[in-house]
């Protein structure tokens, strides 16, 4: 939970200083999405493969 909290409160503070500062999000936020869910999806699917190998030649 605490890298959760972790990440949260350093997003807030970096979307607080773009704001402070007048700077927009380097990415649209849709892309910005689309881009995260797709670290994710690739961070779980490592696991998955790796495991259908050990099953497959195992």
């Amino acid at each position: 939970m605490k890298p959760y909290l972790v990440s949260l409160a350093l997003g807030l503070l970096v979307g607080v200083i773009y704001s402070a500062f007048g700077v927009r999000s380097p990415a649209p936020p849709t892309v910005a999405l689309v881009g995260l869910f797709g670290m994710l999806g690739g961070e779980r699917l490592i696991p998955v493969v790796r495991a259908v190998f050990e099953r497959v030649w195992g």
